[in-house]
């Protein structure tokens, strides 16, 4: 946005308030294009918006235009001056860790008609097949009858509470307004490693044993030689004696 003298307390605000304008806007403008969020990077020379989405290509448009009209809206909605701000487009690499691309996906498949249950475990299936710890879709509203009520689908390992469910948990929400009335869609995905790469600290992960080499052991010298050596054996006599005896 642009550079005011204000206190700290209403920038911060004003911060929160662009973010959340520009991330309404981008989902509604990028939904059926895998929009999976956006970062708001501010330099002293300009403002970088940087889009996640699955398919940049529809993003960028044919030629750059649909970017470039998508750079001009948010320049003249949010009083940009001329040249100060540039959006990029940067593919998700794994869009089935990420939880508002399957949101939308499981979205536009419900809009489309296709059965919950179906729909739901497509996606479910989906997001365990790649890797990830667990996942629970939860959708609410009237599902069949006139009577609203909430189906969930869950599968694997799930934290709920405490630090590490925000930093290994990615969570989206979405709406759908069909005839009947408004259904909710909560995704949850359990990640296999933090957002910042880092693996959970109680996961204890049991290694296999090494195979077991032999120390070499030096040839034996007095003692040692002697007992290495077999017993000499007694002649029969001497057998015979000691059993007559």
């Amino acid at each position: 946005m642009s550079s005011q003298n204000i206190s700290k307390k209403r920038k911060f605000v004003a911060d929160g308030v662009f973010y959340a304008e520009l991330n309404e806007f981008l989902t509604r403008e990028l939904g059926e294009d895998g929009y999976s969020g956006v970062e708001v990077r501010v330099t002293p020379l300009r403002t970088e918006i940087i889009i996640r989405a699955t398919r940049t290509l529809a993003v960028l448009g044919e030629k750059g235009r649909r970017i470039r009209e998508l750079t001009s809206l948010v320049q003249k909605r949010f009083s940009f001056p001329a040249n100060n701000v540039e959006i990029f487009a940067e593919r998700v690499l794994n869009r089935a860790m990420c939880a508002i691309a399957q949101a939308e996906s499981l979205r536009y498949k419900l809009l489309g008609g296709l059965a919950v249950r179906r729909a739901c475990y497509g996606v479910l299936r989906y997001i365990m097949e790649n890797e990830a710890k667990g996942c629970e879709i939860i959708v609410t509203g009237k599902l069949r009858g006139q009577r609203a009520k909430a189906m969930k689908f869950k599968d694997g390992y799930m934290l709920k509470s405490g630090f590490a469910a925000k930093s290994y948990v990615d969570k989206a929400t979405r709406h759908i307004c069909l005839k009947q009335g408004v259904l909710g869609i909560r995704v949850a995905i359990m990640l296999p490693t933090g957002k910042d790469g880092v693996v959970q600290p109680d996961v204890v992960t049991v290694k296999e044993p090494k195979e077991e080499v032999p120390l070499p052991v030096p040839a034996g010298e007095g003692y040692a030689e002697n007992r290495a050596q077999p017993a000499p054996q007694q002649s029969e006599q001497v057998q015979q004696q000691s059993l007559q005896a």
